[in-house]
């Protein structure tokens, strides 16, 4: 098969980001606190276990820049019902959104390869109406490479932080008073490649966020089997290699994708998307450095057609991991030992749908959401936290594309 991940990306290469028009829409977030102490773990999973409030799940899609491309349900967390509220026009493929820690701003990629006549897409700023919820377009601007796919707020809370998968590079974005964007005040360009051809051709940036103890942001590139780290100058808002530059080298031709560090902060777990594993690492907060502890399987051991991890998820408590498969067209449950960082698998279930892109945990910890990007629709599953275990609720949502799900507290 040639090059069978480009899923979208050769689509949306014809889609030119164009200028917003004035948008408004209802949105609020919320973000959970990482504590470093296993009791306040438990504490604060103890805390989600008790909202049984219903929440807000938006998604981002890949579209054109004239249909709907962000929506808003309704989640039942005891249910798992989805209910839609509203669609929008949020320009060209809005495949990636993130909230500011206050959630007064959303900021969104727009995941093309056409930006204003330059090889690069967008990041668009937006302002949420605190009682309203209500969206309103700030501003927008060039994500200085082609087909941006990962947006976070860097710890500082002063910073956007962005991957740039053609680009292969990440980019720091100075978040200025108003909420508004600034132009890129560091972009870091990774070079090399990979043994596989067709698909580390060169450097390909997946993913930029910050660690667990505000000490450095890591950005994984999956062209170059390498996960890198950098030091966020808060003055600046610009990305400082550390040292070395490399905080962790995987397997040739692994093509690290994704990463998710545990709640109380010592280990870290990224999904592979070339060779269908998930590997646990130990994370030393002295240097920022990421040493291998153990590597699994992402599939069933009788499984041969061709499969492509997407995204990863520790559960709120802590005691399970969670990975999608895109082939194989399923969620991998592991359980992690606290104690070790390692882990053993516990099932692997269907998505319920073709492509299994992105997921997400609601803020209770009761419903596992599976965006299947092929199959147009998101599948809600109930999580048995004691086993970790997953049991479709027989609710879903149809969604044209679903690339990203947020869950956010319901702002009523």
């Amino acid at each position: 098969m040639n090059y069978l991940h480009n899923h979208a990306r050769r689509n949306f290469v014809k889609v030119a980001a164009v200028g917003f028009m004035s948008l408004s829409m209802t949105f609020s977030s919320c973000t959970s606190s990482e504590s470093d102490s296993a009791a306040s773990e438990e504490t604060a999973a103890g805390n989600q276990t008790q909202n049984t409030e219903t929440s807000m799940v938006y998604v981002g899609t890949y579209a054109d820049p004239e249909n709907e491309s962000i929506f808003l349900y309704q989640l039942n967390p005891e249910t798992g019902e989805l209910s839609r509220v509203s669609g929008f026009k949020g320009g060209a493929n809005p495949s990636f959104l993130t909230l500011d820690e206050q959630q007064n701003y959303l900021y969104a990629v727009n995941e093309t390869m056409d930006y204003q006549g330059q090889n690069s897409g967008a990041v668009s700023a937006f302002s949420v109406d605190q009682q309203t919820g209500n969206l309103t377009l700030l501003n927008q601007v060039a994500s200085k490479g082609g087909a941006p796919c990962y947006i976070s707020v860097g710890d500082d809370g002063k910073t956007v932080l962005v991957a740039n998968y053609m680009g292969g590079n990440v980019a720091a974005f100075p978040i200025q008073e108003n909420g508004t964007l600034a132009e890129a005040a560091s972009v870091e360009q990774h070079e090399g490649a990979g043994p596989n051809k067709d698909r580390q051709e060169a450097a390909h940036a997946h993913y930029v966020a910050p660690g667990p103890d505000n000490r450095y942001v890591y950005a994984v590139d999956l062209g170059v089997d390498k996960i890198y780290g950098y030091r966020l100058n808060a003055e600046g808002s610009a990305l400082e290699p550390t040292e070395p530059a490399v905080a962790f080298a995987a397997e040739p031709g692994a093509g690290p994708r994704q990463m998710a560090f545990h709640p109380n902060g010592q280990y870290a777990y990224v999904i592979n998307e070339l060779n269908s594993t998930m590997t646990a690492l130990a994370y030393n907060s002295g240097n920022g450095a990421l040493s291998e502890i153990q590597t699994l399987s992402t599939l069933p051991a009788d499984f041969n057609g061709d499969n492509y991890p997407a995204a990863v998820r520790v559960s709120p408590n802590g005691q399970y991991l969670y990975g999608s498969n895109r082939g194989h067209n399923s969620i991998v449950v592991y359980k992690i030992d606290k104690s070790t960082g390692k882990l053993t698998h516990v099932e692997t279930v269907s998505s319920g749908g073709d492509w299994p892109r992105d997921f997400t945990i609601d803020l209770t910890g009761n419903v596992l959401l599976v965006a299947n990007e092929r199959s147009n629709n998101i599948v809600s599953f109930k999580i048995d936290k004691d086993t970790g275990k997953l049991t479709a609720t027989g609710h879903e949502a149809e969604v044209h594309k679903p690339v990203s799900l947020q869950v956010v507290p319901d702002f009523q």
